[in-house]
């Protein structure tokens, strides 16, 4: 059974899902919600998600200890094992990305991956910006993804 929940925190409202003791969805205020059968109970791992989340938020947080898995095709899996190693206060363009994944010619793709990822914040995609340095591309919308930035100290 699935369960989702949604609160409202201190940069928007934000969803988690859980599934079989692990986290496999997080929803931003802009994202679409699937229209499916899920329990609103909170889960013990949907708490501590939250708790973890809430921390991260206040700057007491800079590694998630949560159990997730991310569903996906097998690229974009391979993208986002790679994001997950990128640090708090670490940044890295699409291209670094597309060649830490052996495909060094993919920046677009990986762009379509970070599009769909299920775990944001979590997998970090705001972490992930232009080869230029601008803040493009973020399913949070880039306020959000220059608010992240700056609370890891990328940004001043």
């Amino acid at each position: 059974m699935k369960h989702r929940v949604f609160k409202e925190m201190a940069f928007g409202r934000i969803g988690v899902q859980e599934e079989d003791g692990k986290i496999t969805w997080v929803f931003l205020h802009d994202t679409k919600i699937p229209s499916e059968e899920v329990d609103a109970t909170e889960t013990p791992v949907i708490r501590q998600a939250f708790r973890e989340l809430e921390e991260y938020f206040a700057g007491k947080r800079k590694v998630f200890t949560i159990p997730l898995e991310p569903r996906g095709p097998a690229f974009r899996m391979r993208v986002w094992k790679e994001l997950h190693k990128v640090k708090y206060g670490e940044t890295m363009t699409y291209g670094e990305l597309a060649k830490r994944v052996g495909s060094p010619n993919a920046a677009r793709a990986v762009g379509g991956a970070m599009h769909n990822n299920p775990l944001s914040i979590f997998y970090p995609c705001h972490r992930v910006i232009g080869s230029n340095g601008s803040l493009t591309g973020f399913g949070g919308g880039l306020p959000l993804k220059e608010k992240l930035l700056k609370l890891e100290g990328v940004l001043l």
